[in-house]
């Protein structure tokens, strides 16, 4: 495993970690999960990724309780704020009252005294962006949190946050955790510019695009059994099995099967190569999934395939000329 900067800060994450969001809490998900993580271990990962609206806090609690096997100093370990966590007014959104009272919660699920990283998971339209960052500010200040981020943020709210936190001074905004893979690539346009400027870490989520990136879905084959396309509630895997998206992964496959890896693993890398982006977060029922996973640590893919992949993606990047 090797490891990189968050941005330009003194943090080292692993280029893989392992994300915690379709985790299943019982039974045989259950012990497979707990695997999972002692196994990420043992292949390098030191960081993990959570949020309070995962299984309505069961999972900060489950990851909490096997991340408590290990010293603290060994791991990162992440969390996010904004969906609602109840049905009062307040109990949703980027309000100082809302964060202060999800934090502590957060921590007190997981067993800690701080998080190394807490995301605002969302924009929160209804709260002004000096409340949000002065809090997230303070509770750096206060130990609870070593760095903080927002995930799925446009690029003007992204830069109003950074002008927001220069303005008033306040703790740096120092990493942020957008959705980034081969079919989706919108941080390119002007995201990854913004970072590299402000030296801000890039973690993405969903770097195998729901699935679709694995190769278990095939062009005019029908689902695979247990898969997350038969049961997912909001069927965000089933909207990418779009007939272009599948033609990709048949031109993709032969490609890694060139250089004797899965899809899986050619897409993790291919993602690596941006230097901005520290870690990839990746999902993984079995522990086998997580091993084969790190696989994309420090392999480099070579000039002529990802001329190949670039020609097969046929990426357009949004260009608007004035005047």
């Amino acid at each position: 495993m090797q490891y990189r900067n968050l941005g330009k800060w003194g943090l080292k994450v692993s280029e893989i970690a392992l994300g915690s969001w379709v985790t299943k809490l019982e039974g045989t998900e259950a012990a497979n999960a707990r695997e999972t993580v002692n196994v990420a271990f043992d292949e390098g990962v030191n960081f993990f990724d959570c949020a309070d609206a995962y299984s309505g806090g069961e999972a900060e609690r489950f990851l909490g309780k096997v991340l408590g096997e290990h010293r603290r100093s060994e791991y990162v370990v992440s969390s996010k704020v904004f969906f609602p966590m109840g049905r009062g007014a307040n109990e949703w959104g980027l309000s100082r009252k809302h964060i202060i009272e999800q934090l502590d919660n957060t921590l007190k699920n997981m067993k800690l005294d701080y998080l190394d990283l807490y995301f605002c998971h969302r924009f929160d339209p209804t709260t002004p962006i000096e409340e949000t960052m002065q809090v997230l500010s303070d509770m750096v200040a206060a130990g609870k949190i070593l760095y903080y981020g927002v995930s799925e943020w446009s690029p003007v709210q992204i830069t109003e946050a950074i002008h927001t936190v220069k303005e008033n001074h306040l703790r740096p905004l120092s990493v942020i955790q957008p959705q980034y893979n081969m079919v989706d690539r919108y941080i390119e346009d002007e995201i990854i510019k913004i970072c590299e400027e402000n030296g801000i870490g890039i973690t993405v989520f969903s770097p195998l695009a729901q699935g679709l990136l694995t190769g278990k879905y095939r062009k005019n084959q029908p689902l695979p059994e247990g898969s997350r396309a038969t049961w997912q509630a909001d069927r965000q895997i089933n909207n990418l099995l779009t007939e272009e998206n599948l033609n990709k992964v048949e031109k993709l496959l032969p490609l890694a099967e060139s250089l004797g890896v899965p899809l899986s693993v050619l897409a993790l890398s291919w993602i690596l190569k941006q230097k901005q982006i520290c870690s990839v977060i990746t999902g993984a029922s079995k522990p086998q999934q997580l091993v084969s996973n790190t696989r994309a640590s420090g392999l480099t893919l070579p000039a002529d395939i990802l001329e190949k992949i670039e020609k097969i993606l046929d990426y357009k990047p949004f260009f608007r000329k004035i005047g």
